[in-house]
C-alpha cells in the first residue's frame, strides 16, 4: 500500500511508522521508498500499440490509433502519460497515421523505438482499459493478460532490438507470449460501443486519480444535488446563475475555460473539457465532452471526442462523435429499438451484433448532418460525409466521404477536394489549421473506404 505514496511523505512519517512496528528497520523503508519510485523515475520507458482488432473501431478510429479514443476524461495515452509523466515513451500505430501522428506528439518515438533509454519498456495495448496504478508494481519479464488478450507486456532492451519490419505489432504479441503471463485487472475492448458501455466506470476513476487544485468552491446561483467532494470546477470555469449539477450518481469535472449557460443541468459521472461552451444542455449522466465543444440539447452517455457541434435541440444517446463533426438543429437518434432487442451496427457495411440494447450512432471526423437528421438505432456514418434531411430516417450505414441526398447514398458531388475544403474552412474559426499531412491522410482514406461506398451503392441499386 506504501507505494502510492511519496518518498518526502514516507520520510516525514518514518517516526511514527518505526514506532508501531511497520517499519523495523533502515532496510524496510529504503525498500518502500524504492517502490514509491520505480515507475515514476526516468529508469522505465512506455511504448502503446495498436493490434489486429483496430479496424473494429473504424470509422471512428479511421483518423487516429485506438489508444487515442476517448474513454473517461481523455485517452488511454492520456491516463497513463498524467500518471507517469517522467517516463520516455513511443508508439507503434498503422503506417498511414505515422506523419500526422507524429506531427502532433513530436516528442514520440514512433520508427525509432530503438532509442529510448536501454531500459525495461511496458507496451501497453491500445485496447486495454484499466486502473494506471497496477503498473507500478508489475514484475520484468512479464505479461498481464485478460484473458487470452494481451493487456500489457514489459520488454527487455534486448526485445526492442527485435521489432523492426512492417508489422511490429504482430511481433510484440510473440515477444510477449514467451514472458511469464499473469493475470491483470481491467477491461479489454473491441467495438466502438465498449467505450460507450465503460465510460460511467472511466470518468469516476478518472476523477479519483487527476491531481487538481482547489478549483472553485462557491457558486452563489447554481445549484447542487449531492455530495459537494464529488464535484469538481477548475478555476477559469464561468458557471451562469440557475446551473445544476448533480452528483447523486458520480463525479462531475469541469475543465478551465468551460463556459456553461443558465439552466445547463449535468448529471454524474460526467466531464466537460476546456473552452467547451453549453446552452440550456440536459447532460445526463456518463457523458464525455471533449474540448471546444458546443452543446445544447439533450445528451445521454455519449462521447464528442473534442471540436465537435451539437449547438441546437436534439437528442444524442450512446454515441461517439469525433472531432469537426457539425449536428444540425434537431440532429437526433435513437438509441433503443421498440422491442428492446439487441442492436446490430454496420461498422463497415458488415452487420455486427453489439450484444446491447442501448447503442446510438458512431460518426467519424468532418461530417455534417443538416436540420432534422434522423438516424436509427446502430448507425455508423462515416469520414466527412453530408447528411441532408430526408424527412425519414437516415441509412444506418453511410460510408466515408458519401452525401445522403433524399436519403439515397450518393457519391460526394464535388469530390474530397470540395470537402476538404470545406474542412478547411471550419477548422479555421475555431483558430486550427488543417496541415499538409492531415490532407494525405484524408487521401489516403478517401482510398481505401472507396470499397465500402461502392458496396453501399450497390446494395441500394439492389433494393431499388
Amino acid at each position: 500500500m506504501f507505494s502510492e505514496f511519496p518518498t518526502e511523505f514516507l520520510n516525514s512519517c518514518r517516526p511514527i511508522l518505526e514506532q508501531i512496528g511497520l517499519i523495523e528497520n533502515e532496510m524496510r523503508l529504503t525498500a518502500l521508498t524504492e517502490m514509491a519510485e520505480s515507475m515514476n523515475a526516468s529508469n522505465w520507458n512506455i511504448v502503446f500499440f495498436e493490434d489486429s482488432l483496430a479496424p473494429q473501431f473504424f470509422p471512428v478510429s479511421l483518423l487516429r490509433p485506438v489508444f487515442e479514443l476517448v474513454c473517461g476524461h481523455g485517452s488511454l495515452r492520456e491516463r497513463l502519460r498524467r500518471r507517469f509523466p517522467k517516463l520516455e515513451w513511443g508508439a507503434i500505430v498503422r503506417p498511414e497515421l505515422r506523419e500526422t501522428y507524429l506531427e502532433t506528439f513530436p516528442d514520440c518515438k514512433i520508427d525509432n523505438l530503438n532509442s529510448l533509454p536501454e531500459a525495461p519498456t511496458l507496451f501497453i495495448n491500445g485496447r486495454w482499459l484499466g486502473d494506471p496504478r497496477i503498473l507500478e508494481n508489475v514484475d520484468e519479464e512479464t505479461s498481464g493478460w485478460i484473458d487470452d488478450e494481451l493487456a500489457w507486456s514489459v520488454f527487455s532492451p534486448e526485445d526492442l532490438q527485435r521489432l523492426s519490419g512492417p508489422s511490429p505489432s504482430d511481433q510484440v504479441l510473440a515477444i510477449a507470449k514467451s514472458k511469464r503471463a499473469v493475470p491483470t485487472t481491467g477491461e479489454m475492448i473491441r467495438y466502438p460501443w465498449d467505450l460507450i458501455h465503460f465510460n460511467p466506470q472511466m470518468l469516476s476513476l478518472d476523477f479519483e486519480l487527476r491531481q487538481r487544485d482547489n478549483g472553485q468552491s462557491s457558486f452563489d446561483r447554481s445549484g447542487l444535488v449531492g455530495p459537494s467532494e464529488q464535484l469538481y470546477i477548475a478555476t477559469g470555469a464561468e458557471i451562469d446563475p440557475f446551473v445544476v449539477f448533480d452528483t447523486r450518481h458520480g463525479p462531475i469535472w469541469i475543465e478551465s475555460g468551460a463556459k456553461l449557460q443558465a439552466f445547463t443541468r449535468i448529471e454524474g459521472p460526467a466531464y466537460v473539457g476546456r473552452e467547451t461552451q453549453t446552452f440550456r444542455a440536459n447532460i445526463r449522466e456518463g457523458t464525455t465532452i471533449g474540448p471546444v465543444c458546443r452543446v445544447g440539447g439533450e445528451l445521454e452517455e455519449s462521447i464528442l471526442h473534442g471540436f465537435a457541434n451539437k449547438y441546437h435541440d436534439g437528442f444524442l444517446g450512446h454515441s461517439y462523435v469525433c472531432p469537426w463533426v457539425n449536428l444540425g438543429a434537431l440532429t437526433t437518434n435513437s438509441d433503443l429499438k421498440n422491442d428492446y432487442s439487441d442492436v446490430s451496427v454496420p461498422l463497415i457495411g458488415e452487420r455486427i451484433l453489439s450484444e446491447s440494447n442501448k447503442v446510438g450512432c458512431f460518426i467519424g471526423d468532418h461530417t455534417k448532418t443538416a436540420i432534422g437528421s434522423f438516424f436509427n438505432t446502430g448507425s455508423s456514418i462515416g469520414v466527412m460525409s453530408m447528411v441532408l434531411p430526408a424527412g425519414e430516417l437516415q441509412p444506418k450505414f453511410v460510408p466515408s466521404f458519401s452525401r445522403v441526398w433524399h436519403g439515397q447514398i450518393e457519391e460526394l458531388p464535388n469530390g474530397i477536394d470540395s470537402a476538404i475544403q470545406t474542412a478547411e474552412i471550419a477548422m479555421d474559426r475555431r483558430k486550427q489549421q488543417l496541415t499538409p499531412a492531415m490532407r494525405k491522410l484524408l487521401e489516403h482514406t478517401f482510398e481505401i473506404t472507396q470499397p465500402h461506398r461502392d458496396s453501399a451503392l450497390h446494395r441500394q441499386s439492389q433494393r431499388r
